[in-house]
């Protein structure tokens, strides 16, 4: 019926599959560090143009729109670099970048000016991400004090130890 798998075997999968992860994972560095060095660009950019906003005359609705978009990609160039680092998202910062994000139309749009179904989304919304933030604050003591977070980066940093000790050898 079922042939028991052979040592060699099974050791040439685990090779073949850890070349192939590895491949993986480097292509997907390369996209997200051209997606770092494009929104670098673009960053740049938008700064050359709040600096021209700022001439007179002055448009302070616009200024401020400039000014918090440009905090946005700042904050989604932070997401990318600790992505490259950890090789994964912070929750923390895309729930920070969702926050802003939501501020930054209701600022833009005007609270006047807006639909008050639409402002009761965006409350609720927010209100949602507050929680999301606080519960994530918040779990590490509830599973004895493990940070979620801080478990899996150590996790990482310890495989890519263990991995550059075993190419040495």
């Amino acid at each position: 019926m079922y042939k028991p798998i052979q040592d060699n075997q099974n050791s040439s999968y685990e090779i073949h599959r850890k070349h192939v992860v590895k491949t993986l994972e480097l292509i997907q560095d390369l996209i997200v560090i051209s997606l770092c060095l494009g929104l670098f660009t673009f960053m740049v950019i938008q700064v050359r143009d709040m600096f021209f906003s700022l001439l007179p005359p002055l448009d302070f609705h616009v200024v401020t729109a400039d000014i918090l978009f440009l905090l946005i990609l700042v904050e989604l160039f932070r997401l990318l670099i600790i992505y490259l680092q950890e090789q994964r998202i912070s929750i923390g910062v895309a729930v920070e970048v969702s926050i802003v994000s939501a501020l930054r139309e209701v600022i833009v749009k005007g609270v006047l000016e807006t639909n008050w179904s639409q402002i009761l989304a965006t409350c609720a919304f927010l209100l949602v991400l507050g929680v999301i933030l606080v519960v994530r604050v918040w779990l590490p003591p509830t599973f004895e004090g493990i940070d979620p977070e801080q478990a899996i980066s150590k996790r990482y940093k310890n495989r890519i130890k263990s991995e550059l000790m075993e190419s040495r050898e």
